[in-house]
C-alpha cells in the first residue's frame, strides 16, 4: 500500500517528462517552417505509394512477432497468433498512451493469455528492445561508408557497443552460470518492504525469460530475424520516399528508420509525437532535403506508422478479451 502512491508519482513524471520532450521536439521540427510550403509538400505526396510501403510495414510487424515468439523455450512456445495479437495491443496502447506504455500492456496481454509469468513475459521484451537497438546501430555501421556525415553517428556507435557489451556478457553469464543471478535476486529478497518469496519467484521466472541466451544459435537466429524485420521496414520508409519529391535512396530510408527508432529510447509523448518528426527532419536534413520537404514526408510516413495500430489494435484487443472468456467458460464446463 505505501508503494502506490510512489509508483503512481513516478508514472506521472514518467508521462509529464516525455509530453515535455515530445513539445520540444516539435519545436525543433516545425521551427521556420513556412506553412505554405508545407502544404505543397503534402500536396504533391504521390499517396499510390502507401499500398507497397504498408504491405512491408505488414511483413516487418509479423517478422517481429515471430522474433519474440523465437525468444521463449522450444517446446512451451505459444502460437504465432497469440503474440502477433498481444504485439498490436502494445501498439495501440504505444500510439495512445505516453513513454511507451504499449510494452507493459503486451506483457499483462500475453502473460494473461498463455499463463507465462509476466516477469518471464517482460525478460523478453527487455531482450527484444536490446536487439533491436544492437541491430539498428550495427546497420548503421555497415552503412557508414554509403551515407553522408550526421552529427549523431558517433554516440549511436558508442551506445551500440555499450549494449552490445552487456548482451554478450549476459550471454556468457547465461550459458556458464546461474550463480551470481541467485545471489543477487537473494539480496533483493532481503530488502524491506518486499515479500521474499514473491521476490524469488519474480526473479527466477524473469531468469527463465532469458533462456535463450544460453543457446548460440537461436541468439544469431533472433539477430536475423531482427536485422530483416529492420530492413524490411528500412524498405516501407523506402517506398514512401519513392512517393516525394526527394530524390534520395535506401540509405537514406534506412537513416531515417534508426533516427526514428533510436530517439525512442527516451520517453516521449503518445505515438512519439514530435520527437519521430525531429529525428526524420534531422535524418534528412543530411541529404540536403528542405524543412518543409522533409517535415511533409515524416508527418505522412508517421501517420502511416500509427494510424493503422488504432483499428487493429482494438481489435486485437477485442479478440484477446473473448479468448479470455471463452476459456473462462471453458474452466467453469471442466469444473
Amino acid at each position: 500500500m505505501t508503494g502506490a502512491p510512489g509508483a503512481r508519482s513516478r508514472t506521472r513524471l514518467l508521462a509529464w517528462t516525455g509530453i515535455v520532450l515530445s513539445l520540444g521536439f516539435a519545436y525543433l521540427a516545425f521551427r521556420d517552417v513556412e506553412f505554405d510550403a508545407l502544404g505543397r509538400a503534402l500536396s504533391s505526396q504521390e499517396y499510390i505509394f502507401l499500398v507497397p510501403s504498408g504491405g512491408a510495414l505488414v511483413a516487418g510487424v509479423l517478422l517481429r512477432a515471430w522474433r519474440w515468439q523465437l525468444l521463449f523455450e522450444r517446446g512451451s512456445r505459444p502460437s504465432l497468433r497469440v503474440f502477433v495479437n498481444a504485439l498490436l495491443v502494445g501498439y495501440l496502447f504505444n500510439t495512445i498512451l505516453p513513454a511507451r506504455a504499449g510494452e507493459v500492456v503486451r506483457v499483462q496481454v500475453l502473460g494473461r493469455r498463455t499463463g507465462i509469468s509476466r516477469a518471464q513475459v517482460l525478460a523478453t521484451v527487455v531482450l527484444e528492445r536490446t536487439y533491436d537497438v544492437v541491430v539498428l546501430v550495427l546497420l548503421l555501421a555497415c552503412a557508414t561508408p554509403f551515407l553522408p556525415a550526421v552529427s549523431w553517428r558517433t554516440p549511436a556507435l558508442v551506445l551500440g557497443a555499450m549494449i552490445v557489451s552487456g548482451l554478450v556478457a549476459a550471454a556468457w553469464a547465461a550459458q556458464r552460470s546461474s550463480s551470481a543471478a541467485e545471489s543477487l535476486i537473494r539480496s533483493l529478497a532481503r530488502l524491506p518492504l518486499l515479500d521474499p518469496g514473491r521476490v524469488e519467484r519474480a526473479g527466477a521466472n524473469f531468469m527463465c525469460g532469458l533462456v535463450s541466451l544460453r543457446f548460440t544459435r537461436l541468439v544469431l537466429t533472433a539477430i536475423a530475424v531482427t536485422a530483416a524485420s529492420w530492413l524490411t521496414l528500412a524498405l516501407s520508409t523506402w517506398f514512401l520516399l519513392l512517393g516525394t519529391e526527394i530524390e534520395a535512396g535506401l540509405g537514406a530510408a534506412l537513416l531515417v528508420l534508426v533516427a526514428t527508432n533510436l530517439i525512442l529510447v527516451l520517453p516521449t509523448s503518445p505515438a512519439a509525437l514530435g520527437a519521430f518528426e525531429a529525428a526524420a527532419v534531422l535524418a534528412l536534413s543530411a541529404y540536403g532535403v528542405e524543412r518543409e520537404q522533409a517535415l511533409s514526408f515524416a508527418l505522412v510516413l508517421h501517420a502511416l506508422n500509427a494510424f493503422p495500430y488504432l483499428p487493429l489494435g482494438y481489435t486485437a484487443l477485442v479478440l484477446h478479451g473473448r479468448a479470455l472468456k471463452l476459456r473462462a467458460s471453458n474452466e467453469r464446463v471442466g469444473a
